[in-house]
C-alpha cells in the first residue's frame, strides 16, 4: 500500500499507470469515482507468493447525498492485465454482487431485526445464514430465496431436496 500511496502523491510520475474516472447517480446520490491501475513492482516483497498477480487497483469514492458528502478508497490486487476500464468494471461488479447479498440477508432472512448481541452466537447465526443461502441457492427451480425458504417449512420432503439427501 505504501508503493501505492507514494506514487498517488507524486501523480504516478514513476510507473505506467492507467487512470479512468467516472459518475454514477443513483440510490440518492452522486458518486465519482477515479480508478487507477498500476503494474505489480518487480521488487514486490512476497511477489512469488502470488504466481499470477499483474496490477494493483485504487478506487477513490466521492459520494454526494442528501446526507452530505462522504469518501472512499479501497485498494485490490489482481491477475488481470493492465486495462483500467476492465479493472473498473469488475470493481463495479464485486459491489454489485456484495450490494445483492446485503440485500437478501437484510430482505429475506430480515437481518436487520436479528437482535443478539453477543459477538458468538452473532457470528454463528450469520454463518448459518450465508450457510442456508448457498444451499438454497444450489436447489433448481425459478423460485426466490425467500419462497424457497418458505417452501422448506411448509413441505416435509423439500430440505431433504435442499440438503441432497434420497427420498
Amino acid at each position: 500500500m505504501d508503493f501505492v500511496i507514494e506514487n498517488m502523491e507524486n501523480d504516478f510520475a514513476d510507473v505506467a499507470a492507467r487512470t479512468y474516472a467516472e459518475r454514477l447517480k443513483g440510490h440518492g446520490r452522486i458518486d465519482e469515482i477515479t480508478y487507477h491501475q498500476i503494474p505489480i513492482p518487480h521488487d514486490l516483497p512476497g511477489k512469488e507468493l502470488w504466481k499470477v498477480l499483474r496490477t494493483i487497483g485504487v478506487a477513490i469514492r466521492h459520494s454526494k447525498s442528501s446526507c452530505g458528502e462522504t469518501d472512499g478508497v479501497r485498494y485490490y490486487i489482481s491477475s488481470l492485465k493492465p486495462s483500467v476500464k476492465k479493472f473498473a468494471q469488475c470493481v463495479r461488479g464485486h459491489w454489485a454482487i456484495e450490494n445483492m447479498l446485503h440485500w437478501c440477508f437484510d430482505v429475506t432472512l430480515r437481518e436487520g431485526e436479528n437482535r443478539v448481541r453477543n459477538r458468538n452466537p452473532a457470528n454463528n447465526l450469520a454463518w448459518l445464514k450465508r450457510f442456508a443461502v448457498s444451499l438454497l441457492k444450489q436447489v433448481d427451480g425459478k423460485e426466490s430465496i425467500g419462497m424457497k425458504r418458505r417452501m422448506a417449512g411448509w413441505n416435509i420432503d423439500y430440505p431433504r431436496k435442499v440438503l441432497r439427501i434420497p427420498v
